[in-house]
């Protein structure tokens, strides 16, 4: 999985909980990963317009704190493809993990 599908699945994976505006899923990446990873605007918001064209999210503005923001929804068809892809996320898991020699651990659902 490259940088960009890893990106894909983060964002996914934090839609899932709750629809959020642009800046609340960058800031729930790096909250959840302990600070290790991070979403930049330059490239956040090019997957997000990509996944909506893809038609795994949906936008809308609404109003929050005054300002118009753009939120970001998963979709029925978004939900798969999280789930496809974080299937395919444990089998390199432990790809990685075998070739590193480390105990296979058991996949998390």
């Amino acid at each position: 999985m490259n940088t960009r599908e890893r990106l894909r699945l983060l964002i996914l994976a934090v839609l899932e909980r709750q629809p959020e505006h642009g800046y609340a899923i960058a800031q729930a990446i790096h909250a959840r990963s302990e600070g290790l990873l991070t979403a930049r605007e330059g490239t956040l918001y090019p997957a997000l317009h990509a996944l909506e064209g893809e038609g795994l999210i949906l936008s809308e503005e609404r109003e929050v704190g005054g300002r118009l923001r753009r939120e970001y929804r998963l979709t029925e068809a978004g939900l798969g493809a999280l789930a496809r892809t974080r299937t395919d996320w444990q089998a390199q898991i432990r790809a990685v993990q075998a070739v590193l020699g480390l105990p296979q651990q058991e996949a998390q659902s």
